[in-house]
């Protein structure tokens, strides 16, 4: 497999390691970008984009990164915390009435964030086109009732995330919620990253296909179990409306603005969003101790594993397999479904990111990016 792009000769070891995940025949393309202190250190891309392996994995090939679309958000809703244009902790039915609905009168941004609201999933179902509608989206959660009593436990929003936190942003800054993220972490840094994707950018985006073959770890055999049942909140959460699951590569979901779900991006433009954290050019150093301080940690309702979290971002847990990104105790980031990864390592001015098409079958942390970032360290 032909390796393409350049690391500094002291992270060869990394190289290798990259090099080596296209030993599994299944794996199509991937990318891996390392800062540290600001400074790019490794930026590689392999493989293939494209269902039948003949396109050529470039420099600039986007795809979408799933779940590590929500710390972007996160920050966007801080910025405006920031800007006393939102608060923390008041109401959220203060910017969106309808919201209180339904014995949610008290839930709060911070809630919403860190996943204590206890609105992963929609109870009645919804047909399949209801996904790229917002405003049927944003009704529904309206006057849908908590699954548990907020701030009482943590149960992780897959989707909902995005039009909960989506919604708000909308009010407050009268555009689309992917226009304000887009406007006020990729662009400042010059990070090619896109929460609702023009068209004129389809051609370089990858084809993302699950692997075969792989059951994966105990965490990801729980969840499937799980989806056996139809009403469970977690099967609710993953497939309500029923096309969250198939939608993908589709080009009304590259559209979009899903800000919990729907980025596009590279390994190139984690690894940036997660330098521009480090040296402060995102938030102050107060709403960055706000975004990374635990808020929660413990079993998830949803995901039936143990999640830790910060405000939109998960905290290393460093003796859970499967939620250590595999570098410091006070690692923040987060995964996204499939593989791909972005966080940062204060502890050593790290910011990693990885992205993949080729989407592996875990709940948190997918080995792939652990074994990199723990391959990194020992570079270090």
């Amino acid at each position: 497999m032909l390796i393409q792009g350049f690391f500094d000769l002291k992270f060869e070891a990394l190289k290798d390691a990259f090099a080596a995940l296209f030993d599994n025949s299944q794996e199509r393309g991937a990318a891996l970008c390392v800062q540290i202190g600001g400074e790019t250190v490794v930026d590689l891309w392999a493989g293939t984009t494209d269902k039948d392996g003949q396109e050529t994995w470039h420099s600039d090939t986007l795809l979408n990164l799933f779940s590590c679309t929500k710390t972007f958000t996160a920050v966007t809703a801080l910025q405006l915390v920031g800007e006393g244009k939102l608060q923390l902790d008041a109401p959220v039915a203060d910017i969106w009435p309808e919201f209180a609905a339904a014995g949610k009168e008290r839930i709060s941004l911070r809630q919403l964030l860190c996943h204590q609201a206890g609105l992963p999933a929609l109870r009645e179902l919804l047909p399949a086109e209801a996904l790229y509608d917002w405003s049927a989206m944003t009704t529904a959660l309206a006057a849908e009732a908590p699954w548990w009593t907020p701030g009482e436990g943590q149960g992780y929003a897959p989707i909902t995330y995005g039009w909960l936190v989506g919604e708000l942003l909308r009010r407050v800054e009268g555009r689309g919620p992917g226009e304000s993220i887009v406007a006020r972490t990729a662009r400042p840094l010059g990070l090619d990253f896109h929460v609702g994707l023009a068209e004129s950018e389809f051609p370089r985006v990858a084809h993302i296909s699950r692997g075969k073959g792989n059951q994966g770890d105990a965490a990801a055999q729980r969840l499937l179990k799980m989806m056996s049942e139809p009403t469970a909140m977690g099967t609710r959460a993953f497939t309500n409306p029923p096309s969250i699951m198939t939608s993908t590569n589709k080009p009304e979901w590259r559209r979009m603005q899903q800000p919990a779900a729907n980025g596009h991006g590279n390994a190139r433009s984690l690894a940036g969003f997660y330098a521009g954290l480090l040296d402060g050019r995102l938030l102050e150093p107060e709403l960055l101790a706000e975004l990374t301080r635990q808020h929660g940690v413990g079993e998830d309702r949803t995901l039936l594993t143990s999640t830790r979290f910060g405000l939109g971002c998960m905290l290393d847990q460093p003796t859970v397999a499967n939620a250590t990104y595999g570098l410091g105790p006070l690692a923040f980031g987060h995964p996204g479904a499939g593989g791909s990864t972005g966080f940062a390592d204060p502890e050593r001015d790290l910011a990693f990111g990885f992205v993949t098409n080729t989407l592996g079958p875990y709940v948190l942390m997918d080995p792939r990016a652990q074994h990199l970032a723990r391959v990194l360290g020992e570079c270090l």
